[in-house]
């Protein structure tokens, strides 16, 4: 006797005939804009990070994107040469296409990528695509590229439909030892590598290693026509989501995607999610050149500024200035370097909402004089004179009975951290209309 199909199964199956009659759609919409175009000014693949655009209505805009924080250890000599990385990567808006930013931001030689693909994930904790979805990505038309140390690449546009809150699969392969790997290590995202090019493989059982990191890709970023921009949200392990539940997405950004995909009035906007754990707006971490865990001052530019269709700014920062050694204990030179932030922001016409700092009370280390900072700073950031528009984080966060610390039902347990609740209160705190103002609440 024949057996019914799973409903697993059953649903995969859908999914698939829906991505096969929309590839077929927008297919046309793309026709010409990848395909044996790119390097015919002869400008080398690895430079060339403006994709052709789809011939049709309709804009681009970033829908995930991740910090470049640090060098991986211990990859200093052959990188992860003859590894497949499976980057798996959350949505916050949808589309008809895509193209990927891959960075090479740490290494000290050119990375030689020999193959790429995109593909929508299966499901939670598989490697596997959605049958019809495994798309191979080009640079300048060629399957190949060489990103040089220092710089990044953007790939030719394919049309792939992306549905907003899903995961995506972004993998690359390089035969060739590229020295120190790029990457975010507070991915709270299970991801995948397997040996040998598996670049293009659907079904996702050579991928055998699990691992939590994110390898080389920095941005994803979606073509259509629903979306009015993204909103960058620059900030430390807060904003990283350090202590979410890993593959669920807790992160407050993620709650706050949520929030504009479906709040009447609210800006249909992707949100983009710079955190790093342990920043700083003054200081980069010491050592090598570009110094790991960038200070906030040194990659604006590159992780707000550059993102595609970015209309506002959410800033949460300054904790670790006053925590993390050389501690600073100037309020004055925290919220200057706030307010050098904003400036920046403003120049390009951003709108700039800022959070105020969150209470560390009773973390490892805490001690009075850093509480003194915090409350100076947080006096600066209410009275109106750092931000557009203020996000009140310490107030939603804080214990009434003792301000100093978190509220127990929103602390991780380590006294700094948000645990899910924590960062869901968090996302509900922003005022979304606000992000839709722009050069009008600017002042521009």
């Amino acid at each position: 006797m024949t057996r019914p199909p799973s409903s697993r199964a059953t649903a995969l199956a859908v999914v698939a005939a829906l991505v096969a009659v929309v590839t077929l759609v927008s297919a046309a919409i793309f026709l010409g804009a990848a395909g044996g175009r790119g390097g015919e000014d002869g400008t080398p693949a690895a430079v060339r990070t403006e994709a052709a655009t789809p011939a049709a209505t309709g804009t681009w805009t970033g829908t995930w994107a991740a910090a470049p924080a640090a060098a991986e250890p211990h990859t200093a000599g052959a990188g992860l040469a003859g590894t497949s990385i499976r980057n798996v990567v959350h949505t916050s808006v949808g589309g008809t296409g895509a193209r990927v930013q891959l960075s090479n931001l740490f290494g000290n030689r050119p990375l030689h990528l020999g193959h790429a693909s995109i593909a929508v994930s299966a499901g939670p904790r598989t490697a596997a695509a959605v049958p019809g979805s495994m798309r191979r990505l080009t640079f300048g038309g060629r399957a190949s590229a060489v990103v040089p140390a220092g710089q990044a690449v953007v790939s030719d546009p394919v049309p792939l439909p992306v549905a907003p809150a899903s995961d995506l699969l972004v993998t690359v392969y390089s035969a060739v030892p590229s020295g120190p790997v790029t990457l975010h290590p507070h991915a709270r995202q299970l991801s995948w590598l397997a040996r040998g090019d598996r670049t293009e493989d659907a079904d996702g059982a050579p991928y055998t290693t699990r691992t939590a990191y994110w390898r080389y890709v920095t941005a994803v970023d979606v073509w259509g026509t629903r979306a009015a921009g993204s909103v960058v949200a620059i900030g430390d392990s807060i904003t990283d989501g350090v202590t979410s539940t890993v593959g669920a997405d807790q992160r407050w950004t993620d709650h706050l995607a949520a929030r504009l995909r479906t709040e009447h009035g609210a800006p249909r906007y992707g949100v983009l999610n710079e955190g790093i754990s342990g920043n700083r707006i003054l200081l980069s971490n010491r050592g090598r050149a570009p110094a790991n865990n960038p200070s906030a001052l040194d990659r604006f530019d590159r992780d707000v500024l550059g993102r595609t269709g970015v209309r506002a700014v959410v800033i949460e920062l300054g904790v670790n200035d006053i925590l993390r050694r050389p501690q600073q204990l100037d309020p004055r030179r925290i919220v200057a370097g706030l307010q050098q932030l904003v400036a920046r922001a403003h120049e390009r016409g951003l709108i700039a909402v800022g959070s105020t700092l969150t209470p560390f009370g009773g973390h490892l280390g805490a001690v009075p004089r850093q509480e003194t900072v915090r409350l100076a700073v947080n006096a600066e950031i209410r009275a109106g004179r750092v931000f557009d528009s203020v996000v009140d984080f310490d107030r939603v966060l804080r214990d009434p009975a003792d301000p100093q610390r978190l509220l127990p039902a929103y602390d991780s347990g380590d006294r700094l951290h948000p645990n899910d609740a924590g960062y869901r209160r968090m996302a509900g705190a922003v005022d979304v209309g606000v992000l839709a103002r722009g050069r009008a609440a600017s002042g521009l």
